[in-house]
């Protein structure tokens, strides 16, 4: 009878100890991942190709953009800050780390080196609550920017459960990288999350902001001040 007792009770108090594993947020929480479930997240292999006109179709597959159908175009003289802005592009910045991410869709690791510029690259995990609050905001800048800009994400100590279920219920189309260990943050010396890097076409990190949840007027202020590109409404 002692036996059968603890059959019973032992997987119990296993599942109630493994609840606090997570880190608590306030959100919905990720929805289990069926193997065969396709990822919502575009491959990879167009990263380290310059960004070209294309926009997406329904599912995910970029297809050649139509005419007027709205890019980012480079900012007009004196539309940008002013040289005497500490915050203004600098002559010169740092390079992207030398680090190799895999791609959330599989195939070749990609070098974060390789990645052609211009782009935003974001750091968020699902069970972070204002990354998940700015997602929205990084899908529809590359949808706006398509052509001009490569968007990208980095999910970082994350479960892949977590991070396909954020990516479908959100509609988070854009590339995504993994950083399960945390590499790029401690290469950035960073230690929080959401993080945003935007990089020009030379493949210098212009700015790295750490400021929370990013809303669009502000990813667009950021992109044009840093990057040079105006972002459509």
């Amino acid at each position: 009878m002692k036996r059968r007792l603890t059959l019973v009770v032992l997987p119990l108090l296993l599942a109630a100890a493994g609840c606090t594993s997570s880190p608590a947020d306030d959100g919905p929480a990720p929805r289990p991942v069926a193997a065969e479930r396709p990822s919502p997240f575009r491959d990879c292999t167009t990263l380290s190709a310059p960004p070209t006109p294309t926009s997406a179709s329904p599912g995910g597959t970029p297809t050649p953009a139509s005419p007027g159908s709205g890019t980012a175009t480079p900012a007009s003289p004196g539309s940008g800050t002013s040289s005497s802005d500490p915050t203004a592009r600098a002559a010169d910045g740092p390079a992207l780390p030398e680090l190799s991410l895999s791609c959330f869709t599989g195939g070749a690791p990609v070098e974060l080196r390789a990645i052609a510029g211009p782009a935003v690259i974001n750091l968020w995990a699902s069970w972070c609550p204002p990354c998940r609050k700015e997602l929205p905001a990084f899908q529809r800048l590359s949808e706006r920017t398509a052509g001009q800009l490569h968007v990208v994400g980095v999910n970082s100590r994350d479960s892949r459960s977590g991070a396909q279920s954020i990516g479908e219920d959100f509609g988070v189309r854009f590339p995504m990288l993994v950083d399960q260990g945390e590499a790029l943050q401690r290469e950035l010396r960073r230690n929080a999350i959401p993080l945003t890097l935007f990089v020009d076409a030379g493949g210098q990190v212009r700015h790295v902001d750490a400021s929370g949840a990013l809303d669009d007027a502000t990813l667009a202020k950021l992109v044009r001040q840093h990057l040079g590109l105006a972002v459509p409404a």
